[in-house]
């Protein structure tokens, strides 16, 4: 993993930034962004095109976890701990003490993460379906969960002491499963401020001082600030205005990260890039990290990232970067992502939803209380996002010991036994004429920023079509009650079928089934026999 280090930590610089790094920083060089077909400006990053092996996946797996997950109570709680007369940090009083005394910095010491066994867990998730795996580079709480020179709060540090990145990436290359890495870490120069008040000011200097009782601080040597990055003035009424996601934008009151905090996010990024060659990046921020503040660092990072690929693929690029709000012009250099969303329309380009089957950080409220989605809701959610040319990522929340729970298991289950008599209808297709009809395909659902509109109450009214060679899929959203189905988008003079008439009609894990076609549409009539589960039956139309 680490052949590439010693080259770009001695590398010359390729940038230059007025701020000068902190002191623990300044031996090391910058990381020099790889040079080939593309450079670091928008227009040469559009000669991006989404490679064809991630148009097949279609569905990935995502392990959206890290030290917050030691609190096991839901998303945001380094940001939510520090919010005084919040849920979590009530519950973090309560459990921990003052974050004061007891904060992040010691969250990330406390998370040790026992019990993981990447090996099992990427080798489940295959077996489910998935055709890509993802792990958390690191969140907004800026602790890089890899061997990282450039961040000195990191997994092979603190905690668990182990590799993430990389454990994760041997158990990909074991199972050939494209690794992708989520970069949030951008966003801690505001989302942090709250740690302001408590213990987000300590220097490494005060690291140095014995607590009360005459021994050590266990963080003695370590330097705060290089995980909160708070020894900057405060928003202004920032958050009144944007409300719990107003972080997302570097306007509007924000304070203004350093050139300093932006040069080491690019290196973090970099470096990962060069050490553990993923397929994937995704990026939780709008476009990229610092765009509307400093576009050119997310440029950069593009730049050397599709370089990497290109110049170790004969110069054609393999890889995929993710952003969200992308205008139609962005999405020509890199691909949409829409959060815990779909867009009520096919796409013309390809795009990605990414969502949760609870919180994206493990909450054992929701565990206790039953609210994961259930496998059926994440088919019908897949079938509608491939239908308009998109691919599914899907969050399985880890506790803190590096498990999955038994909850999360039979889910995983019932989705397995679906995507073993209906995979076909999803990897390897491309959108038909039409990605749909029913009442749910003639409805408007805007998205609300950056997605947000999921949690459609499909019925089996709804039908998703895609395609694949001569044959098209058509997905009922649910079994119908009377055993029988009348498909509008095949109607003799449709005109979806111009050219073109009915040859076969099978459902999978079944087989032929008798059908009939006339101007009203195909009439098929369903067997009693429900394989893949009572979820979402899958007609293969022969054309």
């Amino acid at each position: 993993m680490k052949t590439n280090r010693l080259f770009h930590l001695l590398g010359a610089t390729a940038l230059t930034f007025a701020a000068a790094l902190p002191a623990q920083a300044q031996t090391r060089s910058d990381v020099p962004i790889e040079q080939g077909p593309y450079e670091a400006n928008w227009e040469s990053l559009k000669q991006w095109q989404c490679p064809e092996w991630f148009r097949d996946a279609k569905f990935g797996i995502w392990a959206h976890w890290g030290p917050q997950c030691q609190a096991e109570a839901g998303d945001w709680y380094g940001r939510g701990m520090y919010q005084e007369g919040g849920w979590q940090y009530k519950y973090h009083v309560e459990h921990f003490g003052s974050p004061a005394e007891f904060g992040m910095k010691d969250l990330c010491n406390a998370w040790k993460a026992e019990r993981w066994n990447p090996d099992a867990l990427v080798k489940l998730y295959k077996s489910v379906g998935a055709q890509f795996f993802f792990t958390l580079g690191q969140h907004h709480d800026n602790f890089d969960l890899w061997d990282s020179p450039y961040q000195e709060w990191n997994s092979m540090r603190i905690g668990p002491k182990r590799d993430i990145v990389g454990e994760w990436a041997q158990a990909c290359k074991k199972y050939k499963l494209p690794l992708g890495v989520s970069i949030h870490g951008s966003h801690a120069w505001t989302w942090f401020e709250g740690a302001q008040k408590f213990d987000g000011n300590l220097t490494r200097e005060d690291g140095y001082q014995p607590n009360p009782d005459g021994t050590e601080k266990w963080w003695k040597g370590l330097d705060p600030q290089e995980l909160y990055a708070q020894r900057h003035e405060h928003s202004v009424d920032w958050d009144k205005a944007h409300g719990i996601h107003g972080q997302w934008e570097w306007q509007n009151g924000a304070a203004l990260p350093s050139e300093a905090y932006k040069r080491k996010l690019q290196n973090r990024v970099l470096e990962l890039i060069n050490d553990y060659d993923p397929q994937i990046l995704y990026f939780d921020d709008t476009v990229l990290p610092f765009y509307g503040c400093d576009d050119q660092v997310g440029q950069n990072i593009l730049a050397h990232f599709y370089n990497h690929s290109a110049n170790r693929h004969g110069g054609r690029q393999q890889v995929v970067a993710t952003g969200k709000i992308l205008n139609d012009e962005q999405k020509q250099l890199m691909l949409w992502d829409v959060e815990r969303g779909v867009p009520d329309r096919a796409q013309p380009l390809p795009w990605q939803t990414c969502t949760c089957i609870g919180s994206w950080h493990y909450d054992r409220g929701i565990y206790n209380r039953g609210d994961y989605k259930s496998a059926a809701r994440v088919v019908k959610m897949l079938v509608d996002v491939v239908s308009k040319n998109g691919c599914l990522l899907l969050s399985i929340p880890v506790r803190a010991d590096g498990t999955i729970d038994e909850k999360e298991v039979a889910i995983l289950g019932d989705l397995k036994a679906w995507m073993d008599v209906n995979g076909e209808s999803i990897f390897g297709t491309r959108p038909w004429t039409t990605f749909g009809e029913g009442p749910l395909a003639e409805k408007a659902n805007p998205l609300n920023a950056q997605g947000f509109n999921e949690g459609l109450n499909y019925t089996a009214a709804d039908i998703r079509f895609n395609a694949k060679k001569h044959t098209v899929y058509a997905t009922l959203m649910g079994w119908p009650e009377e055993g029988a189905t009348t498909i509008k988008s095949f109607a003799t003079g449709s005109p979806h079928m111009a050219g073109h008439k009915v040859r076969s009609v099978k459902l999978l894990g079944y087989g032929k089934v008798p059908y009939t076609v006339d101007a009203d549409g195909l009439h098929v009539t369903l067997p009693s026999a429900r394989p893949g589960g009572n979820i979402a039956p899958v007609l293969a139309v022969k054309l």
